[in-house]
């Protein structure tokens, strides 16, 4: 299964190089890329099943609808919906479909779906750590700049005296959401690289703060 799943990723990666393109630096295939990687660290000390990592892993963002869409919160299913119907084109083994689409499925915030399996716990937490860190921040503000939101609010950057709003101002997705993802990661040793990595954070808005205050 080996040489065969190479074979595999090599068909995903075209896919996804194909339907997810150049236009979204938070969305691309650096970005899955990253995600399989850490997916696959994950599931070797983990025990978990790479027969479905691997294929959710590449293909979790297949459909991919921007943060402000009204229909943002269906995009992990439209996703593995489409990843089923990629994967019986190139004849992947159809006995692992109803665990790689729950994995899909399960991976999204938005989308409020509890992972059951360990499979769709690894592959959450391996998405969810790419929203963490250095190039969590990276992509933090990229996708800020598609939506066109500022990178904090002028007057009160850090709402000392406002309510947080991620829609108006950058640097609020991480205390509405960033900060909540390092205690949602399922595996333990998931949750120490997101420690890191929000400690990372924390550095930035301290440096941030001396900056702009």
């Amino acid at each position: 299964m080996v040489q065969a799943m190479k074979n595999f990723e090599i068909l995903f990666a075209e896919k996804i190089n194909h339907v997810l393109g150049t236009l979204d630096p938070a969305h691309d295939l650096s970005h899955v890329l990253r995600v399989v990687k850490t997916a696959k660290m994950l599931a070797l000390a983990e025990g978990a099943n790479l027969e479905v990592i691997i294929p959710a892993a590449w293909l979790h963002d297949l459909v991919n609808l921007p943060k402000n869409h009204p229909e943002r919160s269906l995009a992990s299913k439209l996703a593995a919906k489409a990843a089923l119907e990629f994967l019986t084109s190139v004849d992947y083994p159809q006995k692992y479909f109803p665990e790689i689409a729950h994995a899909i499925e399960a991976h999204s915030f938005s989308g409020g779906i509890h992972p059951e399996s360990l499979e769709a716990k690894i592959v959450q937490d391996a998405d969810r750590l790419d929203g963490l860190g250095a190039i969590g921040l990276a992509r933090l503000f990229s996708i800020s700049s598609q939506l066109n939101r500022p990178f904090y609010h002028a007057e009160d950057p850090f709402a000392l005296s406002r309510s947080l709003d991620d829609k108006q101002n950058a640097i609020d997705h991480i205390e509405i959401k960033l900060k909540k993802i390092v205690e949602l990661m399922n595996m333990p040793s998931a949750k120490v690289e997101a420690k890191k990595r929000m400690s990372f954070i924390e550095k930035f808005l301290d440096q941030l703060r001396t900056e702009i205050l």
